[in-house]
């Protein structure tokens, strides 16, 4: 039987959610974060390096080279293959509470 995964807090899941696509430094994933949620959720700085360094130890993300020209001043991030098999977990559960939650509410 599989190891139980736990659901992420919505800050874990976006910031793994903002380095899908590539590396990104704290302030672009808060910053991204409000963008992909609409405003909803706003991740602090506190909570921004908290996370980071949680699922840095976790070996989900890897401090990495950026390509921006900041790279030198700020701390940049990339997801690693666990922290991408962690975010389609995740994505996939979300699935499945909404794909119940429209049976509940279609009255199946």
């Amino acid at each position: 039987m599989g190891k139980k995964v736990e659901p992420l807090t919505e800050s874990y899941f976006y910031i793994l959610l903002c380095l899908a696509n590539g590396p990104n430094h704290g302030y672009g994933i808060m910053q991204r974060t409000k963008e992909l949620s609409a405003g909803e959720v706003k991740i602090g700085s506190g909570t921004m390096y908290g996370a980071t360094g949680n699922m840095t130890k976790k070996g989900w993300i890897v401090e990495s080279k950026g390509s921006t020209e900041d790279s030198d001043r700020r701390r940049m991030y990339e997801l690693t293959e666990e922290g991408r098999e962690i975010l389609d977990t995740e994505i996939r559960r979300l699935r499945r509470l909404l794909a119940g939650a429209e049976e509940v509410l279609e009255g199946k």
